[in-house]
């Protein structure tokens, strides 16, 4: 299983958030390049990096940061926040990002978010899943939609989309262990996708239990900031 450590950037600084809520904000001493390359001299081969501004303001604000982090490391990033048109995404490309997140794009402009796919490889994007209640969320989790998982997950596969990441936002940042029943019964209903699982991962028991589910992936964050989770072991699981 690919153990993606996770890097939340608010006004340039590496942040963590508590169910997404902005009035839970916790800053942490290193910058989101010191994260980085601690990450990537522990062995970690791919990043998760979160612009929580730009999702909010529907822009990306981090492209120097991200920059910084790709000329510094060898690191393959997943990127999401911010990403509304077809401009942002030639620029995230153009600094060598390896994996675009697609969020809200993907349900609230399906017109623009189809052209897309068509003029990039559609392995190059990863559709986040975040769900409240099993339903889609989206604008940095300040809206829930009206679209299911399962409807969610049925039509970006369609478009030949295969990784998606898939947060429980009732659990993400509480550090109250993961929702496995959740993720269990994605892999159950589509067996051929490459999830990642996130939200609310507390411990390293509970990237264990992840692992005998043959889940692709999952992102690491808060466990790791707050050191219920040990790097250097976490690392050996990687």
């Amino acid at each position: 299983m690919l153990i993606i450590p996770a890097i939340d950037v608010y006004d340039k600084k590496t942040v963590r958030l508590t169910r997404g809520d902005f009035n839970q904000i916790k800053y942490y001493p290193l910058s989101p390049l010191e994260q980085a390359c601690q990450y990537a001299d522990f062995g970690f081969t791919r990043i998760h990096i979160v612009d929580l501004l730009g999702s909010a303001k529907g822009e990306v604000t981090i492209l120097e940061i991200l920059k910084s982090i790709k000329n510094k490391t060898r690191l393959e990033i997943e990127f999401g926040g911010g990403i509304r048109n077809a401009e942002t995404i030639q620029s995230l490309l153009s600094v060598g990002i390896d994996r675009i997140i697609i969020g809200s794009l993907a349900v609230k402009d399906k017109l623009l978010f189809e052209s897309i796919l068509k003029a990039y490889n559609p392995m190059s994007f990863i559709i986040s899943a975040d769900v409240n209640n099993r339903k889609i969320a989206v604008h940095g989790w300040t809206e829930t939609t009206s679209v299911s998982l399962n409807e969610h997950i049925d039509y970006c596969s369609s478009l030949g989309i295969n990784q998606f990441l898939c947060t429980d936002i009732s659990k993400d940042g509480t550090l109250q262990g993961t929702n496995t029943q959740l993720y269990s019964e994605i892999m159950k209903d589509y067996p051929s996708i490459s999830l990642i699982a996130s939200g609310g991962i507390k411990d390293i028991q509970d990237i264990k239990t992840l692992m005998k589910m043959n889940i692709y992936g999952t992102v690491v964050g808060k466990a790791i900031y707050e050191n219920t989770i040990d790097l250097k072991e976490l690392s050996t699981l990687a």
